[in-house]
């Protein structure tokens, strides 16, 4: 059977001067286009030859044999080439761009952003993306808590936290409280599993054990007292909002990285201040 999004191997039933058509070889079959410039040479009616099925720019069917970046059903990163007000076109490796509906998208998406969708078959048959991936990602991972893990953080809502493709593949989150102010869609996270949940997502952490997340956030801290000239304009005892929102920190994980710059001797803690110390 013919399917749209897959690759197939299919046999030449027949040679014309814009291509060659294929098909399965039964009966009568109008068969699918396979245009001139992509037909291998010396191939002959009866070969057989893997091709990807997709429609043209009007609606017909077209057999290509460049490889796409997603097939039906898949999940990637894809790039936007060009965005407008019913939708948004992605670069995906074949000729005509893919199609991402505007009521597909979590967000209004901008030219060359990256997106993380899935491929799918809308109403009329037409292959489209979503940035609605939920629904595809799985719950079967391998990984047990304490692992490390790597994924696509493809989702971010303040209030619950970020949603991450973990492989590409399966459902992970990280609560709200461990979001990093540099954290943005489309970019590769590394996290440590802190819960595996009874329908076997994960729950994820950015932070590592204790004791090593806290040399990661001191360096962080000094870093960003450096960006201020050598004085941050608050200290561990300042409102734990302003200190989320400057640091990505909370405030006992703030706390305890200042604490660890302050026994190397690197600052000094003032009244309304943090300072360097320089030698």
């Amino acid at each position: 059977m013919i399917e749209l999004g897959t690759k197939q191997t299919l046999k030449v039933l027949r040679k014309r001067e814009n291509g060659i058509y294929l098909g399965e070889g039964r009966g009568q079959e109008q068969g699918v286009l396979l245009p001139r410039r992509q037909v291998p040479e010396g191939i002959g009616i009866g070969d057989e030859l893997e091709v990807f099925l997709y429609k043209d720019s009007e609606d017909r069917l077209i057999a290509t044999v460049n490889e796409p970046l997603l097939k039906l059903g898949e999940l990637g990163l894809l790039t936007v080439a060009e965005a407008g007000k019913i939708g948004a076109f992605l670069k995906w490796g074949l000729e005509r761009d893919l199609f991402l509906p505007f009521r597909e998208q979590k967000w209004k998406v901008r030219k060359g952003e990256q997106v993380f969708v899935a491929l799918y078959l809308d109403k009329s048959r037409r292959l489209c993306a979503t940035m609605k991936v939920d629904a595809y990602l799985r719950g079967d991972s391998p990984y047990k808590k304490d692992d490390s893990v790597t994924g696509i953080l493809y989702e971010i809502n303040r209030e619950l936290g970020g949603f991450v493709a973990v492989d590409g593949i399966y459902f992970g989150m990280i609560p709200a409280s461990e979001l990093h102010r540099d954290m943005k869609p489309g970019t590769q996270v590394e996290a440590r599993v802190a819960r595996v949940r009874d329908d076997g997502k994960l729950v994820l952490s950015a932070r590592k054990k204790a004791y090593k997340q806290m040399n990661i956030d001191a360096e962080a801290v000094y870093a960003l007292i450096e960006e201020y000239e050598g004085v941050l304009p608050f200290t561990d005892k300042s409102d734990p909002e302003l200190i989320k929102l400057e640091t990505g920190l909370s405030k006992n994980a703030f706390k305890r990285a200042v604490g660890h710059l302050l026994r190397e001797g690197k600052i000094q803690i003032k009244t309304d201040t943090i300072e360097l110390i320089r030698r």
